[in-house]
């Protein structure tokens, strides 16, 4: 068994000073063009004592803006702004990846360019799905996503330069390896999904090869921008987020990618499924909702890089619990680390987590609820261990 705070390495690139995981979040924060500022390199440097930190969702372009000030990637300023995060977090002896996506079909035409419908692997909608945009009268706040227009098989093939050359800007911009957001109802998802995706040309649905052919194309083409120790993807099998269909096929699906993903040498995956409370993890609501031990095993089986599991973790308790199953190398937390900057010293002394007021998680009041949450005080806890 491995203890979540052993080292660990990604690949033989990458050395990790512990198995815990900053998820990434959203929380719009960037300055006017959507460029990381340096307020955000703060709120990045002060969460360095986590394994690995994985960016918030980056923008590959901006076709791929499915939320408002969201970062993105494709410009100087962007690529430039993100120096000053990867600089901050490896000052303070962290490793950082960056996590790009596009959002596909979730998005509304006021974020889009020209207010044109986003993109989508088919023109059906995400009917029960809300984004962060601007409403009829110009407010900020959830509207309903947009109705998309499908990708051309020429746009989807030119879209695998778009995040080639985003890969080279997080290069340059000094991150150590970059996650591909393929999870959660977004773009990729929607490619890969057997229900979803009704296509009839080279990305579409006929074939387990076919609907997955975007991502795997997207991943070679980072593995050779960064090399295969430095490239990672987010997955999120079962999941209905955004308003994906169940899929019949999804264990095919998920298998395959497994398999080919293993072959490129990907560093990581990163799976996305939920934990219940502590001792419940085989209980029979777990079984019904989330991926089991026995598809786990087979995961496990196929890839033989380093897995990321994500979902709902708290403690360290029920992280070191997640471990000892023997089904993933390291733990990603994501809420715990908006009030605890220092979460990994926290659950290393079983020192008490703070909370974040919910309501400052998209706040534009700059630091607020972002990186005014001081650290554990050192002299209350020697007090509490007198």
């Amino acid at each position: 068994m491995v203890d979540l705070f052993e080292s660990q390495w990604l690949g033989s690139t990458v050395p990790l000073k512990n198995r815990i995981v900053m998820a990434p979040m959203t929380r719009t924060r960037t300055s006017d063009g959507d460029v990381p500022n340096e307020l955000v390199a703060t709120y990045y440097g002060q969460r360095a004592t986590a394994g690995l930190i994985v960016t918030e969702a980056t923008d590959v372009s901006p076709s791929s803006k499915g939320y408002a000030l969201t970062p993105g990637i494709y410009t100087e300023a962007q690529r430039q702004g993100w120096r000053l995060v990867t600089d901050e977090v490896h000052r303070k002896g962290g490793k950082i990846f960056s996590q790009i996506w596009h959002v596909g079909r979730m998005a509304h035409p006021s974020l889009m360019p020209n207010g044109e419908a986003p993109w989508g692997a088919t023109e059906e909608r995400a009917e029960h799905s809300d984004v962060f945009a601007h409403d009829a009268d110009g407010k900020l706040g959830y509207v309903r996503a947009g109705t998309p227009r499908r990708l051309g098989t020429d746009e989807v093939s030119a879209l695998v330069g778009t995040f080639s050359q985003a890969f080279a800007n997080a290069r340059q911009a000094g991150f150590d390896g970059v996650e591909i957001h393929a999870a959660n109802g977004y773009l990729f998802d929607q490619f890969m999904n057997s229900v979803l995706n009704r296509r009839t040309d080279r990305y579409g649905g006929g074939s387990v090869e076919d609907r997955t052919r975007f991502l795997m194309e997207v991943v070679d083409a980072a593995v050779r921008e960064l090399g295969p120790g430095r490239v990672g993807v987010r997955l999120s099998p079962f999941g209905r987020f955004n308003s994906m269909p169940a899929d019949p096929l999804v264990e095919e699906t998920l298998l395959y990618v497994c398999e080919q993903l293993g072959r490129r040498g990907v560093t990581y995956m990163h799976l996305v499924y939920e934990l219940m409370p502590a001792g419940n993890m085989e209980s029979a609501e777990f079984k019904k909702h989330h991926i089991d031990h026995a598809l786990l095993a087979k995961v496990r089986a196929a890839f033989p890089g380093a897995i990321i599991w994500a979902g709902g973790f708290t403690s360290r308790e029920s992280a070191q619990a997640a471990l000892d199953t023997g089904l993933a190398d390291l733990i990603a937390f994501g809420r715990p680390y908006i009030a605890n900057p220092d979460l990994a010293e926290r659950l290393k002394h079983g020192w008490p987590l703070a909370e974040a007021d919910p309501s400052t998680y998209y706040t534009r009041r700059e630091e607020v609820g972002y990186t005014d949450f001081p650290t554990y005080p050192i002299d209350s806890a020697a007090r509490g261990a007198a």
